[in-house]
C-alpha cells in the first residue's frame, strides 16, 4: 500500500489526543504531554496528554461511579455495543492498520491481520455476552435448590503492551463489557494512538460515560501505583514482562484484587526427522517473524532433531534472506523496525555473546544502517544447549537452531525454561503429538500450525508465563464472580 504523507497527517489528526475520564477527552491535569515516535524514522507522529497519578484516580473515580448502573444492563444491551463496535471497526479497518503501522512498525499487510484478529474479540464477547449460563440443581438430598449465576467483579484496570496495540485492547476490553464491568484501560506509551481510536470508535458504538477510561502517559506507576492500592478496584489484567507482572501481583495481594497476567515467553519450536521440512520452514516464519519476533507467542528455540537439522537451518535461512526490511507503509517491505533503540541495541547483544559462544550465523547477524531500528533477519545455526540466548526472551528477528537426538531429549530441552506460554511441534507422528504435548509445561501447543492464536480459544500460559485466560469460553469468567443463592425448597419430602 502506497501512504501519503497527506494521508497520515490527516489520520493523526484525526485521533484524539487527550485522556477519556467519565466520556470526555481532556487534558492531564498538570498540562503534562508526551511524545509518540515512529521506529521506522525516530521522528515524532504525535503529541499525547500524560496522565498524572490525580488523573488516574478520576478515571477510577468515573469508573466506580458507573459500575452499578452499567452491572444491571441487559447481557443483549453489552452484547449490541460489541457488534456494532465490531462492525464499527471492520469500516474502518484501514486506518487502524495504518496507525499501528505508524506507532509501532509492522507492515501495513500484517497489521491489517492485527485487525481481523483483533477485531474477533469484539464478535466472539458479543456472543459469549448472551450465553453465560449459570445453573440451577437440587441439593442432593433434596432438601434445597442451588441456584448459581454470574456477577461482573467489578472496576479493572487493564494495562496493556505495545506490541499488538489492537488486538490486546479488545482481548481485555470485549470480555470486561460483555461481563458488565467498568474499567480503565491504559496503553503502553510506546503505543497508545491505536487505544485512542479504539475508545473512540467504542464510545460511537454507544458505550456509556464511565464505563471506559482510558489514561496513558509516559509513568506507568504514576498511573497503576494508587489505583492498585484503591479498594474500589477489584481486578487488573496485565499484558507485559515477568518481572513488571511480579510486582503487580505483590501489589494486588495486599488489596485481595483478582488477577489475570499474561507474561513473558520462550517458546520451544521442535522438529523431528518424519517433519515435512518445508511445512515446517513455513510454519517457522511464521512463528518467528509475526510481529518481527516482537511476540511472546514467538518461536524463541529452534530445537531439532540432529538429522535434519543441516537441512533445515539452510532452509530456514534463505526463508529469512529473503525478507526485506523497511517502513511498514512501503508495499514491498516484510520485516518492520523494532520498537526502539534499546530494543534493537539488546537483540544485537544477544546475537553476539551467542557467535562468541561457538554459534554460527546462516543469515543476518547485524544491525540496519540509516534511519530507524532494523535489524536483519537472523538465523543462529549450531547454538550450543547451554547458550544463554537460548534461555532469554529474544524479542527480535533472531533464530537460534540447537540441536537434540531422542524425544526425550527434545522434551527435557523444550522444559529447561521458567517459561510456558507457547510452544510449537512439527511431526507426522500423530501419537508422538500426543505424547509430547503431555509432556511439555505450556499452556498453548502448535502442532504444525505456526500460528494458533484464536478468540474462541484459551489464550495464557503456566510458570513464569502467567495466569489466567484470555479469549474461549474462559475469557469472559476472568470477568466475573460466582454467587450462590441457596433456595429452601417448600416442596421437599413430598
Amino acid at each position: 500500500m502506497n501512504v501519503t504523507a497527506e494521508r497520515e497527517a490527516e489520520l493523526l489528526a484525526s485521533i484524539p489526543k487527550g485522556l477519556l475520564i467519565n466520556g470526555e477527552w481532556r487534558d492531564a491535569s498538570d498540562g503534562g504531554t508526551y511524545d509518540v515516535l515512529d521506529p521506522a524514522t525516530g521522528k515524532v507522529l504525535a503529541t499525547l496528554a500524560s496522565a498524572t497519578s490525580d488523573d488516574a484516580v478520576a478515571a477510577l473515580d468515573a469508573a466506580d461511579a458507573a459500575q452499578r448502573e452499567w452491572a444491571l444492563t441487559s447481557p443483549r444491551f453489552r452484547a449490541d455495543i460489541l457488534r456494532r463496535a465490531f462492525d464499527m471497526i471492520n469500516e474502518r479497518r484501514d486506518d487502524f492498520a495504518l496507525i499501528m503501522t505508524l506507532e509501532m512498525g509492522k507492515p501495513y499487510s500484517e497489521a491489517l491481520g492485527e485487525v481481523t484478529y483483533g477485531n474477533e474479540f469484539m464478535r466472539w464477547f458479543s456472543e459469549e455476552a448472551v450465553r453465560h449460563y449459570g445453573r440451577y440443581v437440587t441439593t442432593p438430598e433434596g432438601k434445597n435448590k442451588i441456584l448459581v449465576h454470574h456477577k461482573p467483579v467489578g472496576p479493572c484496570l487493564l494495562i496493556t503492551p505495545w506490541n499488538f496495540p489492537l488486538a490486546m485492547a479488545t482481548r481485555k476490553v470485549g470480555p470486561a463489557i460483555a461481563a458488565g464491568c467498568t474499567m480503565v484501560l491504559k496503553p503502553a506509551k510506546l503505543t497508545p494512538l491505536t487505544s485512542q481510536l479504539f475508545a473512540a470508535v467504542m464510545l460511537e458504538a454507544g458505550v456509556p460515560a464511565g464505563v471506559l477510561n482510558v489514561v496513558s502517559g509516559c509513568s506507568a506507576s504514576k498511573i497503576s501505583g494508587p489505583l492498585m492500592k484503591d479498594h474500589r478496584l477489584r481486578k487488573v489484567s496485565f499484558t507485559g514482562s515477568t518481572p513488571v507482572g511480579v510486582q503487580l501481583l505483590k501489589d494486588a495481594a495486599d488489596n485481595v484484587l483478582r488477577t489475570s497476567m499474561e507474561l513473558g515467553g520462550n517458546a520451544p519450536f521442535l522438529v523431528f526427522e518424519d517433519a515435512d521440512l518445508d511445512a515446517a520452514v513455513e510454519g517457522a516464519m511464521a512463528a518467528k517473524m509475526r510481529n518481527m519476533g516482537e511476540a511472546c507467542t514467538a518461536a524463541n528455540r529452534f530445537i531439532v532433531q540432529d538429522t535434519v537439522a543441516d537441512e533445515f537451518a539452510k532452509k530456514f535461512g534463505e526463508a529469512m534472506a529473503a525478507l526485506k526490511p523497511g517502513r511498514g507503509t512501503e508495499p514491498d517491505t516484510t520485516v518492520g523496525p523494532l520498537i526502539e533503540e534499546k530494543a534493537r541495541d539488546e537483540v544485537h547483544a544477544f546475537v553476539t555473546t551467542a557467535v562468541e559462544q561457538g554459534a554460527t550465523v546462516t543469515v543476518g547477524g547485524d544491525k540496519v544502517e540509516g534511519d530507524g531500528y532494523f535489524y536483519q533477519p537472523t538465523v543462529l545455526n549450531n547454538v550450543p544447549s547451554d547458550a544463554p540466548i537460548l534461555r532469554q526472551e529474544i524479542f527480535g528477528p533472531v533464530a537460534p537452531i540447537t540441536t537434540f537426538h531422542t524425544e526425550e531429549e527434545a522434551i527435557d530441552l523444550a522444559n529447561a525454561s521458567e517459561y510456558g506460554l507457547a510452544s510449537y511441534l512439527y511431526t507426522a507422528d500423530v501419537s508422538r503429538m500426543f505424547r509430547v504435548s503431555e509432556q511439555i509445561e505450556f499452556g498453548l501447543v502448535g502442532f504444525n500450525a505456526g500460528v494458533i492464536s484464536n478468540a474462541a480459544a484459551p489464550f495464557g500460559g503456566v510458570k513464569q508465563s502467567g495466569m489466567g485466560r484470555e479469549g474461549g469460553a474462559e475469557g469472559i469468567e476472568e470477568y466475573s464472580t460466582v454467587q450462590y443463592i441457596g433456595i429452601a425448597d417448600p416442596y421437599a419430602g413430598r
